[in-house]
C-alpha cells in the first residue's frame, strides 16, 4: 500500500467509553468535548514531510474517509489534519 501526495493513511485508536452522570455510556465520536482523536501512521504520501511511519499523532476527527484494507478499517487523512505528534 502506497500513499500518494500529502495524503496519510492511519490506523485509529480504539474508542474509549466514558459513563455520563445519568449512567449512559458513550463512545469517543458521540462526546462533543473531544475534538481529536489518536492514532497509529500506518503509511504516508511522498509529499509529506513531518509525519513518518509509525507515529502516534492526534487529528480532527471529522477530518478524511475510512476505507477497508484487508478486512481493516483503515482512515486516510490530509496532512494538515494532523495537529500533534507524540
Amino acid at each position: 500500500m502506497k500513499a500518494v501526495g500529502k495524503y496519510i493513511v492511519i490506523d485509529p485508536t480504539k474508542e474509549i467509553q466514558k459513563k455520563t452522570k445519568g449512567g449512559l455510556i458513550l463512545g469517543e465520536n458521540q462526546r462533543e468535548d473531544i475534538r481529536y482523536r489518536e492514532a497509529k501512521v500506518l503509511v504516508v504520501g511522498e509529499a509529506v514531510n513531518a509525519v513518518k511511519k509509525n507515529d502516534k499523532i492526534y487529528y480532527d476527527k471529522a477530518a478524511g474517509f475510512n476505507i477497508e484494507i484487508d478486512n481493516k478499517q483503515l482512515k486516510v487523512i490530509k496532512d494538515n489534519d494532523v495537529v500533534i505528534i507524540l
